[in-house]
């Protein structure tokens, strides 16, 4: 493996085609660090950070801090890299493309309800995946954690922190965000969802979808009203 790796970073007409593949897995699998895109491609970390580097010379990559709450003892936050707008463009999103594509077929013969009802099955099928899990938990600060935890498993990279007098659940990847930035219907029935399953109100901030950095949905500390109309859990 050496061997091809020296060959692979040290000859030039090579570059291109590494290039895209970190810029692929970047887009398939991101935020992630460099040192997973290196041990998935078999190449050195130098070789990676240096394609890394030219993709965010050219705007085509950003980095975050990971989530506090997965880092292990001290020092710096692991750094994680995710593509723009202009480097998901240029190294392809067609499975987005089609996407929407589908979508705005479905607008056209269906109408905003058949968008909605799309938007309502696919957020049941992912919360549904995880109910369980979450509606054990008895206060709303592990309810939101259990909550970030599912979404993380789902490929949204979130996580959740105490705010003031609620939490606040950051998502910080959207695998769907160029899609929901044509058909909010996704981000809307999603945080329908959260409230649902969390029992109480909750308020979205900013999504990534609409230009922020990351999703961020307000949630009130409040004890979760009993379906059978009893005392607060």
């Amino acid at each position: 493996m050496k061997n091809a790796e020296t060959h692979l970073d040290a000859v030039p007409q090579h570059d291109g085609k590494t290039r895209r593949a970190v810029a692929r897995l970047l887009l398939e699998q991101g935020p992630v660090t460099a040192a997973a895109v290196a041990e998935e491609l078999g190449i050195s970390p130098t070789a990676v950070r240096r394609h890394i580097d030219a993709l965010l010379a050219d705007g085509e990559a950003i980095t975050r801090d990971a989530p506090r709450q997965t880092q292990r003892g001290r020092g710096r936050p692991a750094k994680l890299f995710l593509l723009t707008d202009a480097g998901r463009a240029r190294f392809g999103h067609a499975y987005d493309d089609l996407a929407v594509a589908a979508i705005r077929f479905l607008a056209k013969t269906g109408g905003e309800e058949a968008v909605k009802a799309f938007a309502q099955s696919r957020v049941d099928a992912l919360v549904d995946r995880h109910r369980a899990a979450i509606v054990a938990q008895a206060t709303p600060a592990d309810r939101a954690k259990a909550l970030a935890t599912a979404l993380t498993r789902e490929g949204y990279a979130a996580s959740a922190r105490h705010v003031g007098v609620g939490e606040q659940l950051c998502q910080h990847h959207c695998p769907v965000a160029h899609v929901a930035a044509e058909f909010p219907q996704l981000c809307e029935t999603e945080t329908e969802a959260f409230a649902a399953l969390l029992g109480s109100h909750v308020q979205r901030l900013a999504t990534i979808a609409s230009g922020h950095a990351v999703c961020t949905t307000h949630i009130p500390n409040v004890q979760r009203i009993p379906d059978d109309g009893g005392e607060p859990a």
